[in-house]
């Protein structure tokens, strides 16, 4: 007896061997369904009082048969491609009659089945009309929905119907609009999905995670907020909003989907097979962004730390129940002679490379730390004052470096671009500040909030390197709207590194393309310096404060230097002052 998926608790064994028998059924090859077919299904779905489903083949066969409305019915690994259906249609029944229902529609759309039809079942167990439903190719004008529903028919006149050419000419059709896809494709285009679990700045991450699609070389097509106070544990938004979502992705040719929340590696799994797109989260973007952008050794040894931390934990078995074979009970559970079996070889062998390369990994970079640190103390040692220019990312430090420094030519001139992240490695050059001489600016790679912390460790002993300088400067991107959240970012992160009572400077970048009325309020809050790195405004005042704040850096301590020698010269005298004589007094 063949195999009937789907709910048969309660089922007697006459109508399972029925179910069963509909295997036997054979249709004329391109047909929906016949009027024998269609009786059949009708009189077993009046009996059995149930949705009765069944998955047919291009040539006819029936390769599936459940217990189950359309979305649960039992199907096979599909064949699904870019320019072709799946090479099944759903032909299921009604038993309380109606149409095809929204759940039928989604199934048809998200399993890309050739057609999904519904045979109404009459009061007297007899089927009624059929209806219809297939695709249509992505931007076909006059279509309201992702198919095209038939009127209802009768059986006979639905077996007249040929699907074998509607599903052909619509193949041909999806094939076209794909080769016209691909000639106007440069980038993977993109759908942000955004969760704001009533955040303030739900609306700024959303943008924020646009620019770093930007970044990564993806094309945004469409961004969506979702409002979810409380996440669902497996897709985090719902299947619902997945079929919309994919929906989107259908009609915009979309085959990435970007999150901008962490996702787990079963969630990520679950949201792909629900929507057959290549998923990332916001975390994987970043580390996309560094790996595109790190240049030097250094960079590229932290960020292939970083992402190699981020992938051990996500590989996927099958579990420990594959690491004994029968270890569920009796001799076999204490380890007995026969049980052992080969276990997750792949998956443990994927781990232990990933280990060896951490390895060696972290040992490269002890040798470059210490490298780093040889340089330290050399600028120590010739008492240059460091200033490190720290910020959100995209702030302008690399530009204001460059004009803090006159490197507007190779080899001195620094990478500064309007992208996330682009300097991923500190670089330092010299300038020159009138009243203290020679310093040494150093532009630091950009923070942003909610760093990962696979990041923030590969990158900690580059971070840790502003701890050195004498003086931050803290560039404000005045001109970007949530100024005031990334400045707190930046300074979340300092503290964090334990770097944040260094003496501060803010410069207010984009002075120049800023509102009057919101520079005025951050300079009020701040005590910033408005400036623009890119046209010059505000530079000389920059350095003015700089100066001073460096001079007074230096009389401090100066002042320390002097106290510390007053308490030494202090404590030294009173160890070599004589003790008084105390007279010896008896107690008896």
């Amino acid at each position: 007896m063949e195999k009937v998926h789907g709910n048969l608790s309660g089922l007697k064994t006459g109508q399972q061997k029925s179910l069963s028998n509909l295997y036997r059924r054979r249709l004329a090859p391109g047909s929906v369904t016949s009027p024998e077919l269609a009786r059949n299904l009708s009189e077993l779905s009046q009996e059995i009082r149930r949705e009765i489903s069944v998955l047919i083949d291009r040539r006819g066969r029936v390769i599936s048969v459940s217990v189950a409305d359309a979305k649960a019915a039992e199907l096979p690994p599909l064949r699904k491609g870019e320019t072709r259906l799946s090479g099944f249609h759903l032909l299921h029944t009604h038993p309380k009659g109606g149409g095809l229902s929204k759940g039928d529609l989604s199934a048809l759309f998200l399993s890309r089945l050739d057609a999904v039809a519904a045979i109404e079942v009459r009061p007297d167990g007899l089927p009624g009309n059929v209806h219809l439903a297939h695709l249509t190719p992505p931007g076909t004008v006059g279509e309201e929905e992702d198919w095209r529903v038939y009127p209802p028919a009768s059986p006979a006149e639905m077996e007249n119907f040929d699907l074998a050419a509607q599903v052909s000419a619509l193949e041909e059709e999806i094939a076209r609009s794909q080769r016209t896809r691909e000639a106007k494709k440069g980038r993977e285009r993109a759908i942000l999905v955004q969760i704001d679990q009533g955040e303030v700045d739900a609306e700024e991450r959303l943008a924020e995670l646009g620019e770093l699609a930007r970044t990564a070389g993806a094309e945004v097509v469409y961004r969506e907020l979702i409002f979810r106070r409380h996440l669902k544990p497996g897709t985090l938004i719902g299947a619902g909003k997945l079929e919309e979502l994919t929906s989107k992705a259908y009609h915009e040719d979309a085959e990435l989907l970007i999150f901008g929340q962490e996702l787990g590696a079963a969630q990520a799994r679950e949201i792909e097979e629900a929507t057959g797109l290549k998923v990332l989260d916001r975390t994987q973007l970043i580390l996309d962004i560094f790996a595109l952008h790190a240049q030097g050794v250094e960079s590229r040894l932290q960020v292939e730390l970083a992402q190699l931390r981020y992938m051990k934990p996500r590989l996927l078995g099958a579990g420990t129940r594959l690491s004994r074979i029968g270890a569920s009970g009796g001799s076999a559970a204490g380890g007995a002679i026969g049980t052992r079996g080969p276990g997750e070889t792949k998956l443990e062998l994927d781990r232990r490379r990933i280990n060896d390369r951490l390895s060696f990994l972290e040992n490269q970079l002890k040798e470059v730390a210490v490298r780093r640190e040889e340089r330290r103390k050399q600028r120590g040692r010739n008492d240059v004052p460091v200033i490190s220019i720290v910020g959100y990312t995209n702030a302008g430090k690399s530009t204001l470096l460059n004009a803090f420094t006159h490197a507007a030519e190779e080899p001195r001139k620094v990478l500064a671009e309007n992208k996330l992240f682009a300097t991923l490695r500190p670089t330092s050059r010299q300038g020159f500040l009138e009243g203290v001489g020679p310093v040494v600016f150093t532009d630091t790679v950009g923070f942003i909030r909610d760093l990962p912390t696979d990041l923030t460790r590969a990158f900690r002993a580059t971070l840790e390197e502003i701890g050195d300088a004498d003086i931050l400067l803290h560039v404000v991107d005045a001109a970007a709207p949530g100024a005031e959240a990334r400045h707190a970012a930046v300074t979340r992160i300092l503290q964090d590194l334990e770097i944040g009572d260094l003496p501060t400077v803010v410069a207010l970048n984009k002075a120049d393309q800023a509102d009057a009325e919101t520079l005025e309020h951050e300079r009020a809050r701040l005590g910033g310096v408005p400036i623009s790195a890119h046209s010059g405004q505000g530079l000389g005042q920059l350095k003015n404060v700089l100066s001073q704040t460096l001079e007074d850096l230096q009389v401090r301590r100066q002042d320390a230097e002097e106290a510390a020698r007053l308490e030494r010269e202090n404590v030294k005298a009173a160890l070599s002052r004589p003790s008084p004589n105390i007279p010896w007094v008896s107690t008896d």
